[in-house]
C-alpha cells in the first residue's frame, strides 16, 4: 500500500498537478484503503492552528515583501559595495552578502534571484567577472540566507519538528556564516585570477551608504537582540518587524504609498503564505497517516539491520536529503520528510536541532541541483540561459557547499556551539 501511495503521488506531481492536490489525493486514497474516516486528516490541523509560532510566518513574509518593494535590495548593494567592494573579489562578495541578507527576510530563494539578479549581473559583468562565474554565483547565492533568522524555513522546521525556534535560530548562525566565508574565499581567489578592477575605499562613500541603510541594518539587530535577549517572543518579533518595515518604507524612505501599494503587497503576501499553509495542512494529514502505518519504524528496522553507527546513518541521511532537495521545494519537504526522519535520527542519538540544520543545509544545496532545483529554473527564466548551463556554472559553488555540509554534519559543535 505504501509503494502504491508513493507511486501515485509521484505520478500526480510529474503531471504538473499542484502539490497540495497530489498530497490531498494521496491522503484520501490512503484513508479509503485503510477503511478510516477521512475526517482524521483534519486532526493535525488543530495542532497547526494551536502552534504559537504560526502567526510569525505571514508577518515575516509580509515584511520581506515590503522590503523587496521598498528598495532595500538596492540600499544593501550600495552598503556592501562601499564596505568590501575595494577588496579582490569584492563585488562578488557584495552579491553573496546582499543575497544572504535578503533571503533571510524574504524567506524565498526565488524572490532573491528575481529581485537582485537583474541588478547584480550587469554590475558583475562590468567589474570584469566571467559570465559563467556570475551565473553560478547568483544561482547558488539565492538560498544563502536560509539559516539566518528570521528565515521561514527555520520557522517551519521548528513548528513541524516541535523544537525551540530560538535554539534553531542560534544553531543556524555559525553554519550560515561559515558558508559565506567559504564562498567568499573562493570569490577572492577568482577576483585575483581575473584581475577584476576594484574601486578605492572611500570613507565618505561608506558613510553615505550607512546613512541610507542604517535603518535597514538595525532590523536584524533588533530581531536578534529582541528574541535572544528575552524581550519578545517569536510572534511578537514578527509583528514588530512588519510594523517597523512598513514605517521604514512608507515614512522614512517614502518608497511605498500605503493607499496605492498596500493592497498589492497584501495580495502578494497572501498568495505566498496561502500556498505554504495549504501544503502544510494537507501534508501534515498525510504524514500522520504514514506514522500510523509505522513507516518510520519499518525504515528504522531496515537501517538497524544494515547500519551499525551514527556516522553511517548521517552519510545515508545526507544522500537521501540531497535527493529530496532536488525533487521537492523546501517547505513541502519539511512537512513531509521531517516527521519521518525525526524518530529515526533520535534512535541514533542525533540532536533534533542539529538534525534541523543538516536538513535545511541539504535542501539549500538541492535548490541548485537538477532535475527540479528551483533556483535553476528561476535563474533560467531571469537570465535567459538553459538549465544545463546554469548547473555547470554552479558546480564549483555546489562542490564547496558539499564540503561545508560535511563539516556541519560530522562536527556537531559547529551547530551546537551555544550549548
Amino acid at each position: 500500500m505504501t509503494l502504491l501511495l508513493v507511486a501515485f503521488l509521484v505520478i500526480l506531481a510529474l503531471l504538473g498537478i499542484p502539490l497540495f492536490i497530489a498530497l490531498g489525493a494521496g491522503s484520501l486514497l490512503a484513508t479509503f484503503n485503510a477503511g478510516l474516516d477521512p475526517a482524521l486528516l483534519a486532526v493535525e490541523l488543530n495542532r497547526l492552528a494551536a502552534s504559537p509560532y504560526l502567526t510569525a510566518i505571514p508577518l515575516f513574509t509580509f515584511a520581506g515583501v515590503i522590503l523587496a518593494a521598498g528598495g532595500a535590495p538596492q540600499r544593501m548593494i550600495q552598503l556592501f559595495n562601499a564596505l568590501v567592494g575595494w577588496l579582490p573579489g569584492g563585488m562578488a562578495g557584495v552579491a553573496l552578502a546582499s543575497c544572504a541578507f535578503f533571503t533571510a527576510f524574504s524567506g524565498a530563494s526565488g524572490v532573491t534571484i528575481l529581485a537582485l539578479g537583474g541588478m547584480m549581473m550587469p554590475m558583475l559583468l562590468h567589474a570584469g567577472y566571467h559570465e559563467r562565474f556570475n551565473l553560478g554565483l547568483l544561482t547558488t547565492s539565492g538560498s544563502l540566507g536560509l539559516l539566518f533568522p528570521p528565515s521561514l524555513a527555520i520557522l517551519l522546521y521548528g513548528i513541524v519538528a516541535g523544537v525551540s525556534i530560538d535554539q534553531m535560530f542560534l544553531a543556524g548562525v555559525v553554519p550560515g556564516l561559515l558558508l559565506i566565508v567559504i564562498l567568499g574565499l573562493y570569490c577572492l581567489y577568482i577576483g585575483r585570477r581575473t584581475a577584476a578592477p576594484r574601486h578605492r575605499f572611500s570613507f565618505s562613500t561608506l558613510a553615505e551608504a550607512l546613512r541610507e541603510s542604517v535603518w535597514d541594518m538595525l532590523l536584524p539587530v533588533g530581531v536578534i537582540v529582541g528574541i535572544f535577549g528575552g524581550f519578545v517572543t517569536i510572534s511578537e518579533a514578527s509583528a514588530c518587524t512588519a510594523i517597523y518595515v512598513l514605517l521604514l518604507e512608507s515614512v522614512i524612505h517614502r518608497e511605498i504609498r500605503l493607499v496605492t501599494h498596500l493592497p498589492e503587497l497584501l495580495r502578494d503576501t497572501a498568495v505566498l503564505v496561502g500556498s505554504i499553509l495549504i501544503i502544510l495542512s494537507v501534508a501534515m494529514g498525510l504524514t500522520n497517516l504514514l506514522i500510523d502505518a509505522q513507516v518510520p519504524m519499518k525504515i528504522l528496522g531496515w537501517m538497524e539491520a544494515h547500519i551499525d553507527s551514527q556516522l553511517q546513518f548521517l552519510l545515508l541521511l545526507n544522500v537521501f536529503l540531497l535527493i529530496v532537495g532536488c525533487m521537492m521545494d523546501i517547505f513541502s519537504a519539511t512537512v513531509v520528510v521531517v516527521p519521518l526522519i525525526l524518530p529515526i535520527a533520535a534512535s541514533y542519538g542525533i540532536n533534533p536541532v542539529h538534525l534541523g540544520i543538516i536538513f535545511l543545509a541539504n535542501l539549500e544545496i538541492g535548490y541548485s541541483t537538477p532535475p527540479v532545483g528551483i533556483n535553476l529554473f528561476i535563474a533560467s527564466q531571469r537570465f535567459g540561459k538553459p538549465v544545463l548551463i546554469l548547473f555547470r556554472s554552479a558546480l564549483p559553488f555546489l562542490l564547496l557547499m558539499l564540503m561545508w555540509l560535511a563539516l556541519i554534519t560530522y562536527i556537531p559543535a559547529i551547530t551546537l556551539w551555544w550549548q
